[in-house]
């Protein structure tokens, strides 16, 4: 067990914090993770062809902050943490998820996240990318986090890392559902453009590294319990046990009313059919 103690679910991010610092027990430290250095390409060179597709796609994420509604959403996808998760992806996911009503759902994310994320650290401590909004010296959808983003690798993003991560987890959980959520993964990650922290190529590597992780992930006998854990309580909570009615022992009636065939009250005088205490008498 390697007991990691992180904030944001993220290692030497400096991000705003939305909520108190957790442990969370990691399945596996980060260098236990692969490592992106030697297994894919670094950033695009700046004469490439990749390259002028990044500065292509940073004018798109511009065009798109003019639809407010997505830009809205960009700008709450970035407060970065399970907490954004949890709310942003509650519609796709088709279930509220707390770490009170969920806690085996909610386990099973926080750890895995940790997990994955950690796969970033070295390529953002060793490339130090530069971030779009430096590059063209233009203020971001989040202008509080600049000065924080100036001072973190842009190369991969840790958003998207986060986001797909967080993507395959849930549908790994509710796979009748898996379009929806990762149509919000992928947009999750799409969302660092449109803020404008972002390159293109930083979210495509995001989401190749945290696949990566996703597989390494399940070489953990730990994971896999939680895991089941966290799809049967999926399951009970989609399916309630269903308490059956319990008949009461039905007890004679004591009752001494007599009644006609017609539901009126009878009394004395009363001729005809009557019903008293389940009997049927004629009186004449």
């Amino acid at each position: 067990m390697k007991k990691l103690l992180l904030m944001m679910l993220g290692i030497g991010l400096t991000m705003t914090v939305q909520a108190q610092e957790e442990v969370v027990d990691a399945s596996f430290t980060t260098s236990e993770m692969p490592n992106m250095m030697v297994f894919m390409p670094g950033p695009p060179d700046s004469t490439s062809v990749a390259f002028a597709n990044d500065v292509n796609r940073y004018y798109w994420g511009k065009e798109m902050r003019k639809d407010i509604e997505r830009a809205d959403q960009a700008i709450r996808d970035a407060e970065y943490g399970l907490q954004t998760i949890l709310e942003e992806f509650e519609d796709a996911f088709g279930m509220k998820i707390t770490k009170e009503d969920t806690p085996e759902i909610y386990k099973v994310l926080l750890e895995g996240t940790a997990t994955c994320d950690s796969i970033c650290t070295k390529p953002k401590r060793e490339y130090r990318r530069r971030r779009p909004f430096m590059v063209f010296n233009e203020q971001t959808l989040t202008p509080e986090d600049e000065e924080s983003l100036r001072r973190n690798g842009s190369y991969p993003s840790g958003h998207t890392l986060l986001g797909w991560s967080s993507a395959l987890l849930m549908m790994e959980i509710n796979p009748d559902r898996a379009n929806e959520i990762l149509a919000r993964g992928y947009r999750y990650g799409e969302n660092r453009i449109v803020v404008g922290a972002h390159w293109q190529s930083d979210t495509d590597a995001a989401r190749l590294a945290a696949s990566v992780a996703y597989a390494r992930l399940h070489t953990s006998e730990r994971f896999l319990e939680q895991m089941k854990k966290a799809r049967k309580e999926f399951k009970d909570r989609q399916n309630p046990t269903v308490v059956p009615h319990l008949e009461m022992d039905r007890q004679p009636s004591t009752s001494t009313r007599a009644y006609t065939i017609n539901g009126t009250p009878a009394n004395d005088s009363t001729r005809g059919i009557v019903i008293s205490q389940g009997q049927k008498t004629v009186r004449r």
